[in-house]
């Protein structure tokens, strides 16, 4: 993903709420600070109160990653005319003074020199990562940017924002939209709902609360045998372990400390994270240490995600007491420690507060694993390392093996309980990340803590010691031609596919469809950007997106295809804000021919006329019931209407609901929360109700229904477009069980496209996945294209 640079212009979000964001400081508990924690002072420019409830404020960092994600601290209460509201966040390491008496706290750790904090309506962590993305988000009320952040009101962001200085508004609150000219830096200011605050050097308005003692306490007393640290909250001392890991990059800077003599109890853990944030630490692996500090449950990206929390140390005081010591020994994960059951059953509940029981869940005994070091021997790659150096291993090898070495995700009920993830603490210019592909061997031995990883959501070896990578022998697939009597179509998704890509990418493409796919007759692409890309410019033709990938597959030895397809209503379709996304047909005029029947635009739906042998479409190229509610901000299925030989052979292609907002497999909600299904199911049983009509009028007729329709073969959405296999075949059940998949995510290979067939055509259907991408670190996509060779 390209992260754009450019701010958001002057009144973008133009001044039609009260509630404002006057002043972000991200320094608390940093090196110089007097205030402990970081905080974001909200104000009231109107005479009115304004209700809180449904708000939050967000954090995104500086310069985000495509794997960064906002986080969200939800809001409660009122905000009074002409008043203030004080957001507590996270605090650090340093500082003296306590913030006043917030009106809302949350848990953002935030740098004290660059990023972007949002007000937004509801609670949900915002998905933009640029700023013009977020321009396009309504939900977002005030938006500031600060010191380098990418995502930015106006010309600039605020500058001067450090340890000590704040970002504020003037009094007058004006807001002109232009973070830098709206904000300045100063002390930090902060103010709550009952005018208490001021400067740091204001004497205070009451006494100091007093402040209780710390707690005496061994690192198992702080874990405990839930998910939830007994001590949470609490300031304890005398904490004693060694290091066993330093991370000192990135926003979330820290070390990982083990007590060396353990309690007989296996829930509890042994080792645990000390957060230090912006602030690089400054012990050693092998370093013994003593703690004052205070604990934190941690919820990366929010509470409300359903992710698990990590039991941290914040705040902390670190005694040295000696160097050079040895680590305590590695705990070993291998198929006799890890169980195959994944995890304790809560019926859509929270598991957070229920004992572990580390024998019998693979969840809980990575929890009681927590911060500690642990150690892998050679193990099988079953997810390929990525853009941000991290790559997925499995530790239980007989797992529900794919053919080519993967780990295959057959069911809601088994969601592989081997999988881990493996990052490097080791730094780059040291030792460069493994480059490893699916099937491949990390081999020798990986060591270092375990932690729940803050993007992922999920558990990851932080590597001390990283083995080497075994090369298997996998290669990209090529499938076999269609004979002089069959067509093929293919559905490939090309994953934001814009004019202004790499031509590389545009070359590599057209190397897939000529030389792996081996020129289908019609190909269904998925995620074809308009023009003009991401730039959210009202921009919807995608003529220069097409004309490129067309010349490209001429240069690689293909035909020159044609195509066709139906602009969508500006930013209506969903997918990268501005990128109005939508389903082509390409196909090759020497082959097969396109019939052309006006009507279909993006409002109008695509009916069906006649019967038997004359039944057709209504318009094609046609869009299936484009202003039905199963459509909003997600694409229209896209129908064609083509003859091969003399024979009518109708296409719809498709690119359902995505699954954001579902909860990670991994979350403290069991079975996790899959709440993006609802619209799938609605868009499944809409095409279908087109389907059905279509057969009804013409029982023999010949249908391929594919593209990626963001699903499982198992799933409702499916088995319900498909009436569980009696109008439509899902060809993906037709192969070997080790074969059905056509993408990897977090170390599962599973099937997110199809290709469906009519009855007439499923006996005689010859289906391939070619596996070109999800198994590879080097991509085109992270989808594999798949194709069906049939005589209609």
């Amino acid at each position: 993903m390209v992260l754009a640079t450019a701010g958001l212009s002057v009144n973008a979000l133009a001044a039609s709420h009260e509630a404002l964001i006057a002043e972000v400081y991200g320094g608390g508990g940093n090196s110089g600070a007097t205030y402990t924690n970081d905080f974001v002072e909200l104000a009231n420019a109107g005479s009115g109160p304004v209700d809180l409830s449904g708000y939050s404020v967000q954090y995104l960092p500086g310069a985000p990653t495509a794997s960064s994600k906002w986080q969200s601290t939800p809001l409660t209460g009122s905000l009074a005319g002409g008043g203030r509201y004080l957001v507590q966040e996270a605090a650090g390491a340093g500082g003296t003074k306590a913030l006043p008496t917030p009106d809302a706290t949350g848990s953002i750790n935030m740098s004290g020199t660059n990023g972007t904090i949002a007000l937004v309506t509801g609670s949900d962590p915002l998905t933009c990562l640029t700023a013009t993305d977020c321009l396009a988000d309504s939900r977002v009320k005030d938006l500031v940017g600060f010191g380098t952040a990418v995502v930015h009101e106006g010309n600039g962001a605020a500058a001067g924002a450090s340890n000590t200085a704040s970002v504020s508004r003037a009094a007058s609150l004006a807001d002109t939209d232009d973070n830098a000219a709206d904000f300045t830096a100063g002390d930090p200011s902060p103010q709550n709902s009952g005018d208490t605050g001021g400067t740091p050097t204001d004497p205070p308005s009451s006494p100091p609360p007093t402040t209780p003692p710390a707690t005496p306490a061994k690192i198992h007393d702080i874990q405990g045998d839930t998910r939830l640290s007994p001590l949470n909250g609490k300031a304890v001392s005398g904490v004693t372990g060694i290091v066993t890991g330093v991370r000192g990059y990135g926003s979330s800077q820290g070390f990982w400390v083990q007590d060396p003599n353990p309690d007989a109890d296996p829930r509890t853990s042994e080792g645990i994270f000390v957060f230090t944030g912006s602030a690089t630490p400054t012990v050693k692996v092998g370093d013994s240490v003593s703690l004052d500090a205070t604990v934190q449950e941690y919820y990366p990206g929010g509470q409300d995600t359903g992710i698990q929390s990590v039991t941290e140390l914040t705040k902390a005081t670190v005694t040295v007491v000696s160097s050079g010591n040895a680590v305590p020994a590695p705990v070993v994960l291998d198929e006799r420690s890890v169980p195959e059951q994944f995890a304790p059953q809560a019926g859509g509940a929270s598991i957070e507060n229920l004992p572990l029981r580390p024998d019998e869940y693979a969840l809980d005994t990575y929890e009681s694993l927590e911060g500690m070091n642990v150690r892998i021997g050679s193990s099988r790659v079953v997810g390929a390392t990525d853009s941000y150096s991290e790559l997925w291993v499995t530790v239980q090898p007989d797992q529900n093996p794919t053919k080519r070495g993967g780990t295959l995700y057959k069911g809601y009920d088994d969601p592989n309980s081997g999988r881990l993830m493996v990052q490097s603490l080791i730094p780059t210019a040291q030792q460069a990340f493994p480059v490893a592909n699916v099937g491949d061997t990390l081999a020798g031995t990986t060591e270092g803590p375990l932690d729940y990883n803050q993007f992922a959501g999920t558990y990851a070896v932080q590597a001390r010691t990283i083995g080497t990578v075994t090369k298997g022998d996998i290669k990209p697939e090529v499938t076999a031609k269609q004979s002089s009597s069959q067509v093929s179509v293919a559905t490939y998704n090309v994953e934001n596919l814009a004019p202004d890509n790499a031509q590389t990418k545009f070359d590599a493409l057209a190397k897939g469809l000529v030389t792996n796919l081996r020129s289908p007759d019609i190909v269904a692409l998925e995620e074809i950007q308009d023009n003009s890309g991401a730039t959210d410019d009202g921009t919807v033709a995608a003529d220069k997106t097409l004309g490129k990938l067309v010349d490209a597959i001429v240069a690689a030895g293909g035909p020159r295809y044609e195509w066709r397809q139906i602009d969508p209503v500006n930013d209506k379709d969903g997918g990268q804000p501005g990128g109005n996304i939508r389903q082509v047909f390409l196909f090759n005029p020497d082959r097969v021919q396109f019939t052309d029947r006006p009507g279909g635009d993006s409002a109008t739906a695509v009916g069906v006329t006649g019967t038997g042998a004359d039944t057709h479409l209504t318009a094609s190229p046609g869009r299936i019931a484009p202003t039905d509610d199963a459509w909003t901000s997600s694409r229209k299925p896209l129908a064609g209407e083509f003859t091969f030989r003399g024979k009518t052979l109708f296409v719809i292609a498709n690119h359902f609901n995505s699954k954001g907002g579902d909860q990670a497999i991994d979350s403290r909600v069991q079975p996790p929360a899959r709440s993006s299904e609802a619209q799938r199911n609605r868009q499944a049983l809409v095409e279908r109700e087109f389907v059905e009509s279509l057969e009804k009028a013409n029982p023999k007729a010949d249908l391929v229904v594919l593209g990626d329709l963001n699903d499982y073969q198992f799933s409702p959405a499916v088995t319900a477009l498909t009436a569980n296999g009696t109008i439509l075949t899902d060809l993906v059940n037709t192969l070997p069980v080790k074969e059905r998949y056509s993408y990897v995510y977090e170390g599962n290979s599973q099937v997110l496209d199809h290709i469906l067939v009519s009855p007439g055509l499923k006996h005689d259907a010859d289906y391939d996945v070619v596996h070109i991408n999800s198994e590879f670190a080097a991509q085109t996509s992270d989808h594999d294209p798949q194709i069906v060779r049939v005589k209609p």
